[in-house]
């Protein structure tokens, strides 16, 4: 890989998006583990424990959830069900990946659509969490990591039609 200042600013913003993901990813893990151990400990030992800090442990977990997927799918390491086309010619082979990544970029995409329904329907009926704090800041995750998904796949399946 070339050094970070002679990539194209293409190279340069795939690279900052993966390490934002993989800080994201490690900060979230991490203050999950915390506020969790904490909620356990402050229970168990002193009765006592933070209102909130259930529904942020199932936001964290959700946007765990989602961040996770995004990484994975930044360099194919997804859940697959088996290869039955690692048999195939390599002209098929490479037409089958084509048609599954692109498959997926529409799924995903169908996702992301209907994530920001949800979300922009949240915003308009005033739902709130975690003491007041309006719902859709916070499930905004869903539709940026879905539609950031089906972009990658997108990419992906138009790299591969490029491809020698």
């Amino acid at each position: 890989m070339k050094p970070f200042s002679e990539q194209s600013w293409w190279q340069r913003s795939e690279e900052l998006g993966r390490r934002l993901e993989t800080i994201l990813l490690v900060g979230l893990l991490s203050g999950l583990i915390l506020l969790a151990s904490a909620q356990i400990l402050l229970r168990n030992v002193f009765s006592i424990g933070v209102t909130w800090g259930d529904g942020l442990i199932r936001l964290g977990v959700l946007w765990l959830a989602l961040l996770g997927a995004l990484a994975a799918s930044r360099e194919g390491r997804h859940i697959t069900v088996g290869d039955p086309t690692r048999w195939l010619p390599r002209r098929l082979h490479v037409a089958a990946a084509v048609i599954a990544d692109l498959f997926a970029a529409a799924v995903t995409g169908i996702f992301a659509w209907y994530a920001w329904v949800f979300v922009r329907d949240s915003r308009a009926f005033g739902d709130t969490l975690l003491n007041e704090v309006p719902a859709w800041t916070l499930q905004l995750i869903m539709p940026i990591a879905f539609a950031l998904i089906s972009y990658r796949y997108l990419v992906r399946g138009v790299r591969r039609l490029k491809a020698p």
